[in-house]
């Protein structure tokens, strides 16, 4: 079966800010390009796998509703933590364990979305 969920837009206000954030939270460089005549910040991701953009768009706003995106910060989990703050996130639940699935934690990124930071280990 081929993953579910291929592509994700996250909405910004402030594109280099936010690309700022998420390459200190992911401990990889977020790439801007242009595309189709706007600039996007290019999420790292490997191959064809799963990826997906922070976006300013006038339909899109950033915001604490709707679905959680959990983002891949396996064995980087304090470290990615402690970026939040640092970076002009919020934490809104540390580190907790999920069962059998690991850990997460629940955070606002720079832009007010809130979002969950995902880790098999501790």
């Amino acid at each position: 079966m081929s993953n579910q969920i291929v592509w994700v837009d996250i909405p910004v206000d402030d594109l280099d800010r936010a690309v700022k954030f998420y390459s200190a939270l992911l401990g990889e460089d977020v790439i801007k390009q242009a595309s189709a005549g706007f600039t996007l910040g290019l999420l790292p991701h490997a191959d064809t796998h799963v990826s997906g953009c922070l976006v300013t768009s006038q339909d899109k706003r950033p915001s604490q509703q709707g679905p959680l995106i959990y983002l891949n910060v396996d064995g980087r989990m304090d470290a990615a933590v402690s970026a939040v703050a640092a970076h002009g996130g919020t934490a809104l639940q540390g580190k907790h364990q999920i069962g059998a699935h690991g850990f997460r934690a629940i955070v606002l990124d720079s832009e007010g979305n809130k979002i969950a930071l995902h880790s098999v280990q501790a």
